[in-house]
């Protein structure tokens, strides 16, 4: 494992939101169980979360303890068959709840899938979180909700977080744009020709799992949207907020570090970087990637 983009050494260790990654000692809630808690055990919620109509399947892995619990929502990527859940229950046993849902369309979730529905869902995720009544049954804490998302699931992250201010912290994990900010500036008679190379790569991802979408609907809908979803472009609605970017040997560094460069440029001290030599699903650094996690979040409760 590599950490990349540092700064200074001294610069990290006085972020607010700093990464230190201990060798010498994993933490407790990556190889040890908490206290049993028999007046508020940890449980699992599984429910219906309403979005735009529709009623996505989701779960809340409920930390022990009175809480309130802060909370972490855990958005998987494109077509999500890496979900983290490993990560999820290492959150709760450090104390956070967890949601994880499938977006419209995906995963037996029903409704027709795209990129705006997932936007739009991850807003209802939000918003399911923040309701006191759902709050107080899952001894959440409606102020304290961070942003975890996995490559497209980064990008739903990103897209959520700038537009909605009182998110308190963003974790991204290889976020992928789809190429966004080169498809933002093609001439006319380009578009066809990305057009199919990029639904190609849908294609190769695995479309089984969602519903109401072809490849080149959704290459039609990023190259539609490419200005708005480029990394870069969210950085001035991200200027404030602790932000996590982690990345692998899948290719999408680079896009990535101009996101970091273009939150460093307009005033983001907040942010760190931890590069892993890796694949895209940290495959062989699931425990180091549960520990940079975990640091972020324990930063933030400083």
């Amino acid at each position: 494992m590599r950490l990349t983009h540092l700064v200074a050494a001294s610069a990290l260790l006085c972020a607010p939101f700093s990464i230190v990654l201990r060798a010498q000692q994993l933490s407790s809630a990556i190889i040890a169980d908490p206290a049993p808690d028999k007046a508020n055990p940890a449980a699992i919620e599984t429910f219906q979360l309403p979005s735009h109509g529709a009623l996505l399947n989701a779960l809340v892995y409920v930390a022990a303890g009175a809480g309130p619990h802060p909370v972490v929502i855990l958005l998987h990527g494109f077509p999500g068959n890496e979900k983290n859940l490993d990560l999820a229950q290492t959150i709760r046993r450090a104390g956070w709840d967890v949601l994880y849902f499938d977006y419209r369309g995906s995963w037996g979730s029903p409704g027709d899938f795209s990129f705006t529905h997932s936007i739009e869902d991850t807003h209802s995720a939000i918003a399911y979180m923040r309701d006191p009544a759902n709050a107080k049954k899952l001894r959440a804490d409606p102020a304290f909700i961070v942003l975890a998302g996995h490559s497209m699931g980064g990008l739903m992250a990103l897209q959520a977080g700038a537009n909605d201010p009182a998110i308190k912290a963003i974790v991204t994990i290889s976020a992928a744009d789809f190429n966004a900010s080169r498809l933002q500036s093609l001439p006319a008679d380009k578009r066809d020709a990305a057009m199919k190379r990029l639904a190609a790569g849908l294609a190769e991802e695995g479309m089984a799992p969602l519903a109401g979408c072809t490849p080149d609907s959704l290459a039609r809908e990023v190259i539609d949207n490419a200005a708005r979803w480029n990394f870069v472009s969210l950085a001035p609605k991200l200027a404030t907020r602790p932000m996590l970017v982690l990345t692998s040997d899948d290719g999408l560094a680079p896009t990535n570090d101009a996101l970091v460069e273009a939150l460093h440029r307009v005033g983001n001290t907040n942010v760190n970087t931890i590069h892993m030599a890796t694949d895209h699903s940290y495959s062989d650094h699931r425990i180091a990637l549960q520990e940079a996690v975990l640091d972020a979040l324990a930063s933030l409760q400083k």
